[in-house]
């Protein structure tokens, strides 16, 4: 329990309880043998249920439910199924071939949309391509959705309206009787120059209780958990050439990766001997790509490890802090869904997903994931109170309500190495606020 003091007051940060529910993102095995397609099936067969409720609900009891192979022409119907975009920028293993035969490559782009585009809904046996009602540049490959409409004479679906799964269960939260607040922060970017440090250090020694005014002190001794959700490391440090140089020369090449990860055990042990710190990886950091994302090895700390409040945790991540569960990733599922639909606002895309409720749909297609066999761990199995995404290009906040009451706090968490800024969210009534730093003027 630490203190914080000025010259005439002294303030005692408040306990609070914590459980982590990431288990179900912990791998027991990695088992590269399997197929992607056993993931896809697990997902329709867990969302099936959940959607065929939905379905009934929204088009009444007497809809008439069928599979791909038993429509009946011009019948109408509802089907449930997986959505896939057929696109033609998309990336894919042809391009690697021709910049190997020394061809053009594609271009790199922003975003992978054309007009051409075509959207296709397929269930375990068939697949059939969407017309209708259904927005294109929209759509999210890899959500499981109920189509209500009829097969048509060229063998198209003709949408006449769609839904995906109401939210799951949410539990209430916890009544607190005083302010407690967590400092959500990702992209520290260390290992790149720039005058953010100074910044982050300002960061520091705000929520330690070295800086700020009585009044501020006060605030920020409330603070039960700060959750840094990936790119701690900036890309920069990551040296691939260092796998084409012949071993001798190698000794000869010291990783920036080494001296930014220990700037990051710094930051972690000065921050973890006062509050209880939770560090995801994120894309750049040095943990496997593939989601979800390991926690980062605590060897890697020397010196914040030794604190018990220094917890590495998985990516996405889920835990419940004061009765308030929180649920967010490090934001690659938000980037991808970016590249290949026209919704341009992070906050928009991070409640598409928790509508769809699925963490990265698009995971396998665009995102690389691990290949499950007999599960799905990204499927919300319990509605979150708070949802938030790390690494995006400004803060927003938003509160979703779901059909059946549940209040979803989204939040995207701007990168701290260009916007120098956190997220202060107070889980007494769920309010966050960004709070910016500048060397030059102080902090707001």
């Amino acid at each position: 329990m630490s203190e914080e003091s000025t010259d005439n007051v002294t303030f005692q940060r408040p306990s609070s309880t914590y459980e982590n529910l990431s288990t179900r993102f912990l791998q027991k095995d990695r088992n590269f043998q399997r197929q992607y397609a056993h993931l896809y099936a697990e997902r329709l067969c867990s969302m099936r249920p959940r959607l065929l409720e939905t379905a009934k609900r929204r088009w009444g009891e007497s809809v008439v439910m069928r599979k791909l192979y038993e429509m009946k022409a011009e019948e109408k119907c509802c089907i449930v199924g997986t959505l896939f975009k057929s696109m033609e920028l998309k990336p894919s293993i042809l391009k690697e071939i021709s910049e190997d035969h020394n061809l053009v490559p594609q271009p790199a782009r922003d975003k992978y949309i054309a007009d051409s585009d075509t959207l296709i809904l397929e269930d375990e046996l068939q697949r059939i391509v969407l017309v209708g009602n259904v927005d294109v540049q929209k759509a999210i490959t890899g959500v499981v959705v109920a189509v209500s409409g009829h097969e048509r004479d060229d063998g198209k679906f003709e949408v006449d309206d769609f839904c995906m799964a109401d939210l799951p269960v949410q539990l209430p939260p916890k009544q607190l009787d005083e302010d407690r607040y967590v400092v959500l922060v990702s992209g520290l970017g260390l290992g790149e120059e720039g005058h953010h440090l100074m910044n982050l250090q300002l960061l520091l020694d705000l929520i330690t209780g070295q800086l700020g005014s009585p009044e501020e002190q006060e605030v920020y001794s409330k603070v039960v958990r700060v959750i840094i959700a990936g790119n701690s490391l900036s890309r920069n440090t990551q040296q691939t050439d260092v796998l084409s140089t012949a071993k001798y020369l190698s000794r000869k090449v010291k990783a920036g990766t080494v001296e930014a990860v220990k700037a990051l055990d710094d930051v972690l042990a000065q921050l973890a001997s006062c509050v209880a710190v939770d560090v995801m990886p994120g894309p750049s950091d040095p943990a496997f790509c593939f989601l979800p994302q390991q926690p980062l090895h605590r060897c890697m700390f020397p010196q914040a490890s030794v604190y018990p409040t220094m917890q590495s945790v998985t990516n996405p991540y889920e835990a419940s802090v004061d009765g308030v569960r929180f649920l967010g990733s490090s934001g690659q599922n938000i980037t991808d869904i970016f590249q290949y639909t026209d919704m341009e606002d992070g906050i928009g895309i991070l409640e598409a997903t928790l509508s769809a409720n699925h963490i990265a749909p698009t995971a396998p297609d665009t995102l690389a994931c691990y290949p499950y066999y007999n599960e799905d761990p990204f499927i919300m199995s319990e509605c979150p109170h708070v949802y938030f995404a790390g690494n995006q290009t400004k803060f927003q906040s938003r509160i979703f309500k779901g059909n059946a009451g549940q209040k979803v706090l989204l939040v995207t968490v701007p990168r701290f190495v260009s916007s120098h800024a956190c997220v202060l969210l107070n889980l007494r009534n769920l309010q966050c606020t960004p709070v910016v730093f500048s060397s030059n003027i102080g902090s707001e």
